[in-house]
């Protein structure tokens, strides 16, 4: 295989990796998780409260620069100078892959807290910004300037949103280099859909519990929350130096904040709608219901049911409600930690590591068997049931009664584009001819790309196209010379004539430079992962995030120079011909033939439309774009014998209308 094919062969591979980890990994973003631990801690009894700060209290000891004197700060401001335990499990499953990566992390990696003042940030800015229902759910009316004002509104709440999620994912990503990718393409944090109807609880938790189960929410709440229960046994049954203990509550407190990430998952409308599908069904769907709310049922058994919102869209009522849960999970580990469990006794477990626990749901794909002297006993599953009874009823799986499924646009796709367009060019071809002028063209071509547009969010664009068509161009406004003979003269007459070309288009997001994801994927080939992260992102706007989208009321704009490239081959396999100004005073115009490669490159994106179904999609944007037309020839046709005819490139300015249709396989 040459070098050629092995870079191409790389790229492809890359993106369609990158492709296979574009779906929603998270529920809850980070404020949203610590806002969540934060109420739980606030509403335990004051024994309970007791027992906690002291545990927190002994647990930081040595480290109290880098962790908080509270475990709960609710005066912690927009540049945090230290973590507290509420923002753990933020930091879980999003910014860590296990308990004792995420101690980790905390403890001694230079950008966790931007990571905490980032998250800050993108919580002042969405307490600005209304939760609105989405624009398409928007209500009517029969007055149309009435309805038409109500969806702007819609639109511009949202936009408000996007724009906030466009500029904390940036940073998150330039903070935390692993933050697009660490999540993988499993369901760690989803709910498992139910197979029937009549699942009961019992049958569910065999389910999403047992050895080799399907990693899920559930699973990995329930794999962390026993592993925080058996150490916090070992505090309460034995005698241990100062700095056993210490390491033990640290570890403890770290696996149940670990846990409680995924509990909180539970609660997000996303992820109860069901997580099968594939990739474009899962990011659509965990999108729409997260935005749109899902009613639920919860598996304790009520009449009632409740509407949950989920990840930037949190209500003070959807925090509320996952608090409940949260602190129920926290009340059994202090009750252990204290040696009174009021409920069940877990039972001491001397085999419990003094580290956090170190399973990896971000690569692990199934639930493993414990090591000897960790397994799972009836009691611990027991514990795991009573916090997990107030959770919601996930929905059904593939089938009759399954929630409507929406997808995103994300995968492979074939399709066709048509523009016109109106340029403003420099002057003509031949050398003497300076004046502007104006010419336009119309495009139709054939596409083939994989679309990865919003990656880690709708201001995204990691659109990956080629394209081949037929364009014709009219001729120009300005002639190849201010005479009579030229203004008779027609299309033939004009600086630029009337020309058809054969278009070629490519589109791919850079990560610093136009085109070096393409020079550079042979990195692929050794180190997946960081150019995986490259590629992402890429897709994010690059290392400069200055081309990511920009949301309005109106559309979307995005600076998009260097992401794609027109070249059109006008005179292929036909000969295009020109007038050029006498060679001397006394003899006829020079008739040239002439062939020319033109070269565009868009600026400016506007997309004011944009609909999406199962499978297509459709869309219209106007592109500012400036071109160079670099003629090559100029031999004289007739008079015979006259001397050629200088060309020169012309430089044009102008406004691309386009008609961008889909179709996803």
């Amino acid at each position: 295989m040459n070098q050629a094919k092995r870079i191409l062969l790389s790229q492809m591979l890359a993106f369609l990796w990158l492709m296979h980890l574009a779906q929603p990994v998270r529920a809850w973003i980070y404020p949203e998780h610590r806002d969540i631990a934060v109420l739980a801690v606030q509403a335990l009894d004051p024994a309970r409260k007791a027992i906690f700060d002291r545990l927190w209290d002994e647990a930081r000891t040595g480290s109290e620069q880098r962790l908080c004197a509270a475990g709960a700060d609710v005066a912690q401001g927009l540049s945090p100078s230290c973590i507290d335990w509420a923002a753990f499990s933020g930091i879980a499953g999003d910014h860590s892959c296990s308990s004792s990566d995420m101690l980790e992390g905390v403890l001694k990696s230079n950008w966790i807290l931007k990571v905490a003042g980032v998250a800050a940030q993108l919580k002042s800015d969405l307490a600005k910004i209304e939760v609105a229902v989405p624009p398409e759910q928007a209500p009517t009316s029969s007055n149309l300037i009435v309805d038409f004002q109500r969806r702007l509104e819609a639109e511009a709440v949202r936009a408000q949103r996007i724009n906030a999620l466009r500029t904390s994912d940036s940073q998150l990503q330039g903070a935390d280099v692993e933050y697009a990718t660490r999540a993988g393409a499993n369901n760690a944090h989803f709910l498992l859909a139910r197979p029937r109807t009549d699942v009961s609880a019992a049958e569910y938790a065999g389910i999403t519990l047992n050895v080799g189960a399907e990693i899920s929410a559930v699973g990995v709440y329930s794999w962390y929350h026993v592993s925080a229960l058996q150490k916090a046994t070992r505090l309460a049954k034995e005698q241990l130096a100062p700095e056993q203990r210490q390491a033990i509550e640290r570890a403890m407190l770290a696996d149940e904040a670990f846990a409680l990430h995924f509990l909180e998952d539970i609660f997000a409308a996303g992820h109860v709608a069901g997580s099968w599908g594939d990739a474009s069904q899962r990011k659509g769907t965990h999108d729409y219901y997260n935005e749109a709310g899902l009613e639920v049922f919860v598996w304790k058994g009520s009449s009632e049911s409740t509407v949950l919102m989920g990840d930037a869209h949190m209500r003070p009522q959807d925090a509320e409600r996952a608090a409940v849960a949260v602190r129920g999970s926290l009340e059994q580990l202090l009750d252990h930690a204290a040696g009174h469990a009021r409920t069940i006794n877990l039972g001491y477990t001397p085999g419990a590591p003094a580290a956090p626990d170190a399973f990896n749901v971000c690569k692990n794909n199934s639930l493993v068997r414990r090591e000897e002297g960790q397994r799972v006993t009836p009691e611990a599953l027991e514990l795991a049931y009573e916090v997990l009874r107030p959770t919601p009823v996930p929905g059904l799986g593939p089938g009759l009664g399954s929630m409507p499924r929406f997808r995103a646009e994300l995968g492979k796709f074939i399709g066709m584009a048509g523009s016109v367009d109106m340029r403003n060019i420099s002057g003509g071809f031949v050398e003497s001819q300076d004046e502007h002028g104006w010419m336009g063209g119309v495009d139709l071509s054939v596409r083939a790309g994989m679309a990865l547009d919003g990656v880690m969010g709708e201001s995204g664009d990691g659109l990956v196209f080629a394209s081949l068509g037929v364009r014709g161009d009219g001729a120009s406004s300005n002639n190849y010379a201010d005479t009579t003979l030229a203004d008779q003269s027609g299309s033939l007459g004009a600086a630029i004539p009337t020309r058809v070309g054969l278009s070629t288009r490519i589109r791919m997001p850079f990560y610093l430079i136009p085109g070096d994801l393409l020079f550079l994927s042979p990195i692929y080939l050794f180190a997946p992962e960081r150019y995986t992260n490259m590629a992402v992102t890429a897709g994010n706007g690059g290392l400069i995030p200055w081309q990511l989208g920009w949301s309005t009321r109106f559309g979307r704009f995005q600076f998009v120079l260097g992401r794609e490239l027109g070249v059109t081959f006008y005179g292929l396999g036909t000969t295009d011909t020109l007038l050029a100004p006498s060679a001397t005073p006394t003899s006829a115009p020079r008739l040239a033939s002439f062939k020319s490669t033109s070269f565009d490159l868009p600026i400016i994106e506007y997309r004011p439309f944009r609909a999406f179904d199962t499978k297509q999609s459709s869309s219209v944007l106007v592109q500012l774009f400036a071109a160079a037309d670099v003629p090559r020839g100029g031999e004289v046709v007739s008079p015979a014998g006259e001397p050629a005819v200088s060309l020169k490139t012309v430089y044009s300015v102008g406004l691309r209308l386009i008609f961008d249709w889909r179709y996803y396989f």
